[in-house]
């Protein structure tokens, strides 16, 4: 069936706001959450027909997980999936043949936790836990929450299908909150708003669209054949196609997450206002950014204050730039609607504080170890499209395995042409710079000839992140200290095609007695 022909009227729908997720009780004196994922329908624009899902406790996307720092919680993720997926699975890769069909497991991004809780790629699972992945250790994953406060996400991170079951709809925010933000007098409440954005494509009946091969596959593929990317033909927000909201003229927070598999947002406001950008990844910043516009990689996060109070009665657009070159009937321009149409109910006294929080540089400490890791584009045995970490694919051997408590400075030489958006499970940590070298030149000859001086990272970067933008043709070096846990781990590219085939690794975090 083909992807649907007829336009959809832009800014019909409300935009929708994830209900918080609430406790079901204690476990051993700490909040127990049970979720649950399963299919259902859920009507995604106003003209479309109840769209077929996949999502936690039957929403998408998922419900907010709203914790306190220090409060631990423990969350049992239970698989209520049918046994056969709606998406096109091609299975001739990670022997992925002879694994069920449907398996989840999810990884709480940005999240530091032991690695039964991390969501680790083998540690899948099926409907009610009847098969489970050689990495699988327990039902009930615990989060410690010790970290600052910050805007996290929750998704599916099985080994071979993440793309597809994140696609499918398995995917939520997770919130830390802390004293010092909370000290801040930050807009708050009604006027703090989650925007959970991605994109999709659908069928004329309603349903999602995602291709089972290729646009240009050659014959000895197989079909379903992954593909090295996929960009949707309409924006959601909340889980609504194109939405609006009403807003009063005052100040409101917005915590933005990118949860496309493949899409990089570059975010402006139509009416020429600007982005007060108060944190990233890691929680807030050292202080207070202002940006016309915004670029929000897949998995990054954004926390952002908008003043309205100069806009009563106005309706604001926020857009999205494709750039000079975009195909005049591409509509993923547009992302949502602000309608400050709403009466001020009360004197707004929030505010836009200058400075923030403290935020220590890593730079400081001792550097054990530097590692330069190549971001390649290679082929498989078919002649696919196949992009490695470091010329290595998922089944070789651990490379990476820095020892806990230690500080190291990953180098990462992006010779594809094409930005990665690089995550590195269990920390956060610091942009140290980017220097552009000549790629034409590497591809000759395989060297590295710098074009520029090295960067320092962007305003907005100079905090702490667990997604990094690593652009073309440069090499972006981050600095990080491995722990609070050892053990096993990963690290990888954040477009969801690439990390399913190949550009993943494992990583293992290594006790030893020189840290202790």
């Amino acid at each position: 069936m083909d992807i649907v022909n007829k336009k959809l009227k832009k800014f019909v729908d409300a935009l929708p706001i994830p209900e918080i997720l609430k406790p079901l009780r204690k476990y051993k004196d700490e909040s127990y959450y049970k979720v649950q994922m399963t299919e259902f329908r859920q009507k995604l624009h106003r003209d479309l027909r109840p769209t077929r899902l996949w999502g936690y406790n039957g929403q998408f996307p998922g419900p907010v997980i709203d914790v306190q720092r220090g409060e631990p919680t423990h969350v049992k993720w239970e698989n209520k999936l049918p046994d056969k997926h709606f998406l096109p699975i091609d299975k001739s890769f990670h022997n992925l043949e002879k694994l069920p069909e449907v398996r989840t497991v999810t990884h709480l991004h940005g999240s530091q936790s032991k690695p039964e809780s991390d969501g680790y790629p083998e540690a899948w699972f099926t409907r009610n836990f009847r098969d489970t992945g050689p990495q699988f250790k327990n039902k009930v994953y615990h989060y410690p929450n010790h970290q600052r406060g910050a805007t996290l996400w929750y998704h599916d991170h099985a080994m071979g299908i993440t793309r597809l079951n994140v696609y499918a709809g398995l995917a939520g925010m997770y919130i830390i909150r802390d004293e010092r933000e909370e000290r801040l007098n930050l807009p708050s409440e009604e006027y703090e708003i989650p925007l959970i954005m991605m994109d999709r494509s659908f069928q004329d009946n309603g349903e999602l669209f995602y291709p089972s091969q290729p646009d240009d596959p050659q014959e000895n593929w197989p079909n379903p054949s992954i593909r090295p990317f996929f960009i949707g033909e309409t924006n959601l927000v909340n889980g609504k196609i194109w939405p609006y909201v009403e807003v009063e003229p005052r100040k409101y927070r917005f915590r933005i997450l990118n949860a496309a598999n493949t899409r990089t947002y570059q975010l402006f406001l139509d009416s020429g206002q600007s982005f007060y950008q108060i944190g990233s990844d890691g929680g807030l910043m050292r202080k207070t950014v202002k940006l016309d516009n915004l670029a929000v990689e897949p998995a990054e996060r954004l926390d952002v204050i908008i003043d309205f109070s100069k806009h009563e009665g106005e309706t604001v657009t926020l857009k999205n730039d494709l750039g000079p070159d975009a195909d005049p009937d591409d509509e993923t321009g547009d992302v949502m609607q602000f309608k400050v149409t709403l009466p001020l109910t009360s004197v707004d006294r929030s505010r836009i504080p200058r400075y923030l929080t403290r935020i220590p540089s890593l730079s400081e400490n001792k550097v054990q170890r530097i590692r330069n890791l190549k971001l390649v584009g290679s082929t498989d045995k078919l002649g696919r499209p196949l992009l490695l970490l470091d010329n290595k694919k998922w089944m070789d051997p651990v490379t990476e395995t820095p020892e806990l408590g230690s500080t190291e400075i990953w180098s990462m030489i992006n010779v594809t042409n094409f930005t990665h958006p690089i995550h590195i499970h269990l920390i956060q940590f610091q942009i140290v710079d980017r220097q552009p070298f000549d790629l034409n030149r590497y591809n000759q000859d395989g060297t590295i000839n710098f074009t520029g001086p090295a960067k320092p990272p962007h305003p907005n970067e100079k905090s702490w992140k667990d997604t990094v933008a690593a652009p073309a043709g440069q090499i972006t070096r981050v600095i990080a200290s491995f722990g609070p846990f050892p053990g096993d781990y990963v690290w990888h590219c954040h477009i969801l095609e690439h990390e399913d085939y190949d550009m993943m690794r494992p990583m293992k975090v290594i006790e030893t007695d020189k840290w202790e």
